[in-house]
């Protein structure tokens, strides 16, 4: 049980209020990170964007007057189409995932206040997790030699606590840090009371929104249901590895390092190639497991993908030969059919070694596999 008695502005300490939270993953799900390579999802939205949908599809009966248009809101989906978002689920199970993301990245009352569905937004997130438990459940029964995981994801939102207040840029919008954390908050307690089994912040291009989504888990570890395991994952918007806010991932490793998560990672870089040699950097350094899921490339004028799901899954399957991850998956553009390849590509590959204390000079080569 953790004590806070209020939340601190800096990031480190923030950062060892979460260690204090003693956020530990589940025993089995530790116990296969060490024992092999686990699999992530591919991207929900590419999948429901295929479908075609229409304004009437976002609305459903639940918002049919809504003052809104919706149109583009994929996380409505879970409470007016929950047969689509089940099935796309239930295809990314078939293709061999091991952890699939709740339909919930822009589920935050920040995110969804461009559709007037703030009020909505705790709903939306214990339905986003019911929902992928459901599927989770059904495959555990059928696969019983693979547990099935639901990571309850986190969006970074459209906001930065960086930029200054009234000040934009990229079409990001600044936001105070209070407001975000609420946010946040109000998000974890609909991803716990469904039944995640982990938290995932991804796609983290602001230090400081990554620090309001974790003072949000501080202020719902304090009670009950248990605390769950949390996995990090940054991503970089040019060639020198830093976020869009300008961090590095030097200074997202040393953050993540003083709050021990299950789990660090990149995701949502447009190709394998431009992510590795800063995903090379976070595998020499860090002190917990690795993760790696990105986008299939960009998209052409029609939205189509380049990246194709064979030459997506060698590319991870480059990175597992070099000792650099414990989880992959995919982000935008990636289908179950990218999954179905991934899976077969790193089936024998060793996961990633743990640093030992040995390790700690930072001399360690990653590629040196224990066995």
């Amino acid at each position: 049980m953790c004590h806070v008695a209020g939340t601190a502005d800096r990031l480190c300490d923030l950062w060892t209020l979460v260690v204090q939270c003693d956020v530990t993953s589940p025993p089995t799900l530790e116990s296969l990170l060490r024992a092999r390579i686990l699999v992530l999802d591919g991207a929900m939205g590419t999948q429901l964007q295929r479908l075609c949908l229409a304004e009437a599809d976002f609305r459903g009966e639940r918002f049919r007057r809504h003052s809104r248009d919706l149109y583009g809101d994929y996380d409505v989906l879970t409470l007016t189409r929950p047969d689509l978002v089940s099935r796309v689920h239930h295809e990314y199970l078939a293709s061999g995932s091991d952890i699939i993301r709740t339909n919930t990245f822009s589920s935050t009352a920040v995110a969804q206040a461009d559709f007037g569905l703030s009020p909505n937004a705790y709903e939306l997130n214990l339905a986003g997790a019911r929902l992928a438990r459901a599927a989770r459940d059904v495959w555990r029964a059928r696969t019983p030699h693979q547990p099935r995981f639901v990571a309850g994801t986190m969006g970074p939102t459209n906001r930065s606590v960086s930029l200054p207040p009234g000040r934009d840029a990229i079409g990001i919008r600044g936001i105070p840090f209070g407001q975000l954390r609420d946010a946040y908050e109000e998000q974890v307690r609909g991803l716990v009371d469904g039944g995640c089994d982990l938290l995932l912040v991804e796609t983290v291009f602001d230090l400081a929104n990554a620090q309001a989504a974790l003072a949000a888990m501080i202020e719902v570890c304090i009670a009950p249901p248990s605390r769950l395991p949390v996995l990090l994952s940054a991503t970089v918007s040019d060639s020198s590895g830093r976020m869009l806010t300008g961090q590095t991932i030097e200074a997202f490793r040393t953050a993540v390092a003083q709050a021990q998560p299950l789990c660090v990672g990149l995701n949502c870089s447009p190709a394998v190639h431009t992510v590795r040699p800063h995903l090379e950097e976070l595998a020499r350094h860090a002190d917990c497991f690795v993760s790696c899921h990105p986008s299939a490339g960009l998209p052409d004028v029609r939205g189509q993908y380049a990246s194709q799901p064979v030459d997506f899954a060698d590319a991870l399957r480059d990175l597992a030969s070099k000792g650099l991850v414990n989880i992959v998956g995919g982000c935008c553009g990636t289908t179950p059919a990218h999954i179905t390849e991934v899976v077969e590509a790193v089936r024998d590959m060793p996961p990633r070694r743990l640093r030992t204390f040995d390790d700690q000079d930072g001399t360690a080569d990653p590629t040196e596999q224990s066995g």
